[in-house]
């Protein structure tokens, strides 16, 4: 598992409650990893690696960025109007959930193409407390979300 740290801003379209207006988290992702082989070290993926090319991809498109929703036509009117602007248009909802399978769908077989790694679970931490993750069925093959709350222990 490699954990990457990004800030953005997004909204929730049509959500009806606060979460509908402009604001922004710290996330965490975390990306899980598997593989048919290991390296002569002993890796399936190289943690550096992982590092260069997840992260990599989040600086690029996600990090100190806003997250719209593709039909939210009025969230990217908005942002056009701020110079300079950075935004990135999802097919969805940017929810915890929808961020988690876009990760895994979307970026993961191009970021690891030619690891000999792919990911299995992605992981979107949206507070300390809460996050949401998209995890593979490696039988199926089909994507699954889920939303869970972190508790510590009293």
């Amino acid at each position: 598992m490699r954990r990457i740290k990004f800030c953005a801003g997004h909204r929730l379209y049509k959500h009806g409650g606060k979460c509908e207006h402009f604001h922004g988290h710290n996330y965490v992702a975390d990306f899980f990893v598997t593989g048919d082989t290991q390296d002569s070290v002993g890796r399936v993926v190289d943690f550096a690696e992982l590092k260069t090319r997840c992260k990599g991809w989040l600086d690029e498109n996600w990090d100190h960025s806003f997250l719209i929703s593709e039909s939210d036509d009025n969230a990217r009117k908005a942002l056009q109007m701020v110079v300079p602007s950075r935004f990135f248009e999802m097919p969805y909802n940017p929810t915890a959930e929808n961020m988690a399978k876009y990760l895994l769908e979307e970026v993961c077989p191009t970021a690891l193409e030619g690891t000999g790694g792919r990911a299995i679970r992605v992981r979107i931490w949206e507070t300390d407390e809460s996050y949401a993750e998209a995890i593979v069925d490696e039988v199926s093959g089909l994507v699954s979300t889920a939303l869970s709350e972190f508790q510590e222990a009293t």
